[in-house]
């Protein structure tokens, strides 16, 4: 069976999501980088807290990647991106680019299951209003 140009799209979407999660947030916690433990200190984290956070955001992309997991890790991953974004506030940096990027995250991620996941389209279908006919 030949995939639509919308669960393409969510492919391609969700692509981007892990390799963003493994790429630039994932790997540097993981690989014990020191701008990893920069940032953490700037935004007020203790030593201590990059790994663990490192090993939860694996464990959670892993989940995302495998299909009968998916939809429960974009839901603790919104908890977690939930943290990050209070954690931005706290810390009094810049709206869109720093508060605002788990936001963004959050919708490249449930756009690109939503796309690909014909069940999740069911459970969240779009609905057309009469103004859209």
């Amino acid at each position: 069976m030949k995939a639509s140009v919308s669960v393409w799209i969510g492919r391609v979407l969700s692509g981007l999501f892990v390799l963003f999660m493994l790429g630039a947030s994932a790997a540097p916690k993981l690989l014990g980088m020191p701008i990893a433990d920069e940032i953490m200190a700037d935004l007020g984290w203790p030593p201590g807290y990059v790994l663990p956070i490192g090993i939860l955001e694996l464990t959670l992309t892993l989940l995302y990647i495998y299909r009968p997991t998916s939809v429960l890790a974009a839901v603790l991953f919104m908890g977690l991106f939930g943290g990050a974004m209070a954690t931005n506030v706290r810390a009094e940096q810049p709206l869109f680019s720093h508060q605002l990027f788990s936001i963004y995250l959050g919708l490249i991620m449930w756009g690109g299951l939503w796309l690909r996941d014909e069940k999740l389209r069911a459970l969240f279908p779009w609905r057309r209003t009469a103004s859209d006919a």
